[in-house]
């Protein structure tokens, strides 16, 4: 199995399957990453083709002084945030005629039969979690996004955000209170 390096010299020196090998390895958690910045499925998809395209033309830029998926994570932060403000400046614009709404059900909320009450608290507190996480400043909820949701260590956030390990810790600690404190009356 390839690193992530010699993928992208692989790729650098006119492989192109090796970035089909890169895409496939950070997928996932490049995907799980734009979810946090978009709801829409389809608009998620967009967001990954376009950072991994904006990837694919920067990776001559790559100097490896940090790890791929850390430069990755940064140009997808970045894909994302330009979406959602590109986003909030256009008109909103009902394409949908009623005849061609599709109807879906999922089964998530029969999961719990048993307690309905335990399951109506739950989904209430899960969405009180996700709404606090969007009213987040970018900076608190792009940092405690990465820790959460990523999985990524201090350092590497500090690579993908570009400010110090203690501006981080700081940011993550800050936004740990935000939501602690919107969904205190909840628990």
């Amino acid at each position: 199995m390839d690193t992530d390096r010699q993928l992208v010299d692989k790729v650098l020196s006119g492989n192109k399957n090796a970035f089909d090998m890169l895409v496939l390895r950070h997928q996932h958690k490049v995907y799980s990453l734009v979810s946090r910045f978009a709801s829409d499925s389809a608009e998620v998809e967009d967001i990954c083709q376009e950072a991994f395209i904006k990837a694919y033309r920067a990776l001559p830029s790559f100097r490896g002084d940090s790890a791929f998926y850390t430069w990755l994570y940064r140009i997808t932060i970045n894909t994302a945030k330009n979406h959602v403000l590109s986003r909030k400046r256009r008109p909103l614009t009902n394409n949908v005629q009623v005849e061609d709404a599709e109807i879906s059900e999922t089964g998530s909320a029969l999961s719990d039969i048993a307690d309905p009450e335990s399951n109506l608290v739950t989904q209430k507190l899960k969405k009180a979690i996700f709404d606090a996480i969007e009213e987040l400043p970018d900076d608190l909820r792009t940092a405690f996004t990465l820790r959460e949701f990523s999985g990524l260590s201090y350092e590497d956030i500090t690579l993908v955000m570009g400010c110090p390990v203690g501006t981080v810790r700081s940011r993550i600690f800050r936004a740990r209170e935000i939501i602690d404190g919107k969904i205190r009356t909840l628990l």
